[in-house]
């Protein structure tokens, strides 16, 4: 019997090493700074991919990387079977910006730091990297002007597509070059994406209407803002 009650101790809770009070802090303050870089990303997200989920996803991941650091504290055995745990978990969907992974290190490291009791630190380096970003979006900083534009045209099987469309591009391009060949429509017509760049004063409706023209009416499509949007 006292060797099941010696047993039984070993498997005690461990909540003694820190109080409620210290958990309070650490999830109240991770909630707060992660929500603050969450405003942050809303704030200067640009584009068509913005997600409400991924905004809320910073939030949770703030806090939970809180919560981890906190039950791991300094026992490195704890360490290590928490990170053999959390390597069983998959990520299936795709991050669409680079900028996105930023964030999420981000938050992450707000929570670490939260979760180890550097309050201070944890609270200066959200501010501090929250300024950084806004400044970088309000400045629009290492902005360059892209004249490259995607143009997607359809035609016939057999047709040859350089004595057809060559004419057009010479009068509207100042350069183009030939990217992807795909079959389309059973085998009918074939799909020809070319990156192209406009002369400055190239009306984008009247090149894309010769276009369709020289295609013989089958479909023809510019990306203006292929820099913005998923392809």
């Amino acid at each position: 019997m006292d060797e099941l009650i010696k047993e039984l101790e070993r498997f005690k809770d461990l909540t003694s090493v820190f109080t409620l009070t210290d958990v309070a802090i650490v999830l109240a303050l991770s909630c707060v700074l992660s929500m603050a870089i969450a405003f942050v990303y809303r704030a200067t997200h640009r584009g068509t991919s913005y997600a409400q989920s991924f905004a809320q996803t910073l939030v949770i991941m703030g806090m939970c990387t809180a919560l981890i650091m906190l039950i791991i504290g300094s026992n490195i055995a704890r360490a290590f079977s928490l990170i053999g745990a959390l390597s069983v978990i998959r990520f299936r969907n795709a991050v669409k910006e680079t900028r996105d992974v930023g964030f999420m290190f981000l938050v992450m490291a707000c929570g670490m730091a939260c979760g180890t009791r550097f309050y201070m630190l944890a609270s200066f380096a959200t501010a501090a990297f929250a300024a950084v970003i806004y400044l970088m979006h309000r400045l629009d900083l290492f902005d360059k002007e892209v004249s490259e534009r995607l143009l997607r045209v359809r035609l016939p099987m057999g047709v040859d597509h350089e004595g057809v469309l060559q004419p057009v591009f010479d009068r509207h391009l100042n350069d183009t070059r030939l990217v992807a060949i795909e079959t389309v429509a059973g085998g009918t017509l074939q799909e020809l994406v070319y990156m192209v760049v406009p002369r400055q004063n190239a009306s984008p409706h009247g090149f894309l209407e010769e276009v369709r023209v020289a295609a013989g009416n089958n479909k023809a499509s510019l990306v203006i803002g292929q820099q913005e949007v998923d392809l």
